[in-house]
C-alpha cells in the first residue's frame, strides 16, 4: 500500500494503520463533500468518477456540494443535508479552494479522508485579484487545520502530496485525477475546425495553444511576449490560442491591452470558455502545446495534450516536471528568448516533433482512468476497511 502511517503506527494484517482500522467489517459509507461541482471541471469529473468507482467496488457513496453547475445538480445533494452521522460513514472532502463548505465538514464527527488538488499561492494572486487570493489563502489554512483528522490524504500528484505532508499529514499517498486523459474527447466541432483551418491555409505559420484559467499565475502575459519572439525569429505568422475563462475581472483587460500594445492583435486569439468539441478542435489543429504557469498542482491540459500527441514546451517548475515526464521540453527559466527559440525548435524539426508526439501518448497512457480509478478505490477500501 502506498500510504505512510503515523509515526510508530503499526500497520494490521489488513495493510490498514490500527489507530485507523474499524472494530468491525460490516458495511460503509464513503461520502463525498467538495465546495462545488461543476461538469466541465477537472475536479467535478474526477469527483463524479471516484463516486462511481466507490460504488462498483460495493462502497455507498453521495456527493455533497457547496454549489453546482444545473447540469450536475441531480449527481449530488446540498451540502445541509448530509444529516444525522452514521455508525459506519466517512467524509471525503475534495480540497481545491477555500469555502464555509469545509467548517460544516469540521464539526461533523465522521471520520475523514482528503483529496488534495492544490491551491494557488495567495501572494500569486493577490495584486490581481484579492478577493479569489482571500479565498486560496483561506483554503489553506482550512487543509492545514483538517490535518489531525485526516485519515488518509490522496493528493494527485507527487508536488501535491509535498504539500500536504509539508502541513502535517503523516498518511498519505499519490494517484493521478481520475479523468481520461489519454483519448480524445470526441468529435470536433465542425464549425471550428473550418475556422482554423482557413487560417491556417491563408496565413501559413503555426498555431500555439494554452488551455487553461486566464490568469495571473498561469501567465499567459508571459506567452504573449514568448510569441512576439516567435514571430520576430523563427515564424512570422505563428498564432496564440488561449482557451479558457478569465479568473476575476482586472487581469484579462490588462492582458488584452498588453497585445494590443505589441501589435498582437491578430495573433493572438482569446477564445474564453468553450464546448467540449471546440476545445478538441484547437487540440486537433495545435502544432505545440505552451505553458507558461508559475503554479500547477497536476495540469490536467498537459495530459490532454500529451493524449493528442501534441509536442509540449512548458516552464518546468512545481508540477509540471513530474506531470510531463521526458514527453516535452522543459525550460528552467521562460525569458522569451529561450522559450522562443525552444518552440522554434519544435516547429522546424520534424524528427523532435514526432518523438515529443509518441512520448507524450505513452506518458498519459500512465494516467489510464481505469488503473487510477482502481487505484484510488484500492486505497479508500483499506483505510475504511470495507471488503
Amino acid at each position: 500500500m502506498a500510504t505512510r502511517g503515523a509515526a510508530g503506527a503499526p500497520w494490521c494484517v489488513t495493510g490498514v494503520p490500527a489507530w485507523t482500522a474499524p472494530v468491525h467489517c460490516s458495511p460503509v459509507r464513503v461520502d463525498q463533500v467538495i465546495p462545488s461541482l461543476a461538469s466541465r471541471d477537472a475536479i467535478g469529473v474526477h469527483t463524479l468518477n471516484l463516486r462511481d468507482g466507490l460504488r462498483a467496488a460495493g462502497i455507498d457513496s453521495e456527493i455533497f456540494y457547496g454549489s453546482f453547475t444545473p447540469d450536475v445538480q441531480h449527481e449530488g445533494r446540498s451540502v445541509t443535508q448530509l444529516g444525522r452521522a452514521g455508525r459506519d460513514r466517512w467524509l471525503l472532502y475534495q480540497s481545491s479552494i477555500g469555502s464555509p463548505v469545509y467548517d460544516i465538514l469540521a464539526a461533523r464527527p465522521e471520520p475523514k479522508l482528503v483529496n488534495y488538488h492544490n491551491i494557488t499561492p495567495a501572494a500569486l494572486l493577490r495584486d490581481w485579484e484579492p478577493d479569489v487570493a482571500h479565498e486560496a489563502a483561506l483554503g489553506r489554512t482550512q487543509l492545514a487545520r483538517l490535518a489531525p483528522q485526516s485519515h488518509l490524504a490522496v493528493a494527485d500528484s507527487a508536488f501535491n502530496e509535498s504539500e500536504l505532508q509539508a502541513l502535517g499529514y503523516t498518511a498519505t499517498a499519490v494517484v493521478p485525477l481520475l479523468i481520461d486523459m489519454g483519448h480524445k474527447s470526441g468529435e470536433p466541432d465542425p464549425a471550428a475546425v473550418a475556422r482554423l483551418a482557413r487560417r491556417k491555409q491563408a496565413a501559413g505559420g503555426a498555431d500555439l495553444l494554452f488551455v487553461g484559467k486566464i490568469s495571473p499565475h498561469k501567465a499567459p502575459h508571459d506567452l504573449v511576449k514568448m510569441l512576439a519572439v516567435v514571430r520576430r525569429l523563427y515564424v512570422p505568422a505563428a498564432r496564440l490560442h488561449l482557451v479558457g475563462s478569465p479568473l476575476g475581472e482586472t487581469y484579462e483587460p490588462a492582458l488584452r491591452a498588453f497585445i494590443t500594445e505589441l501589435g498582437l492583435d491578430d495573433a493572438v486569439n482569446l477564445a474564453g470558455s468553450v464546448s467540449g468539441a471546440e476545445l478538441e478542435a484547437y487540440l486537433q489543429a495545435a502544432d505545440v502545446f505552451v505553458c507558461a504557469s508559475d503554479h500547477e498542482g497536476f495540469c490536467v491540459p498537459l495530459a490532454e495534450a500529451m493524449g493528442h500527441g501534441i509536442p509540449i514546451v512548458a516552464y518546468g517548475v512545481t508540477a509540471v516536471p513530474g506531470t510531463v515526464g521526458e514527453a516535452g521540453l522543459l525550460l528552467p527559466d521562460k525569458s522569451p528568448v529561450r522559450f522562443a527559440a525552444a518552440v522554434g525548435r519544435v516547429l522546424a524539426d520534424g524528427a523532435l516533433r514526432l518523438h515529443l508526439s509518441a512520448a507524450g501518448r505513452a506518458r498519459a497512457a500512465a494516467f489510464d482512468l481505469g488503473r487510477s480509478q482502481a487505484h484510488f478505490v484500492s486505497l479508500v477500501q483499506q483505510v475504511v476497511g470495507a471488503r
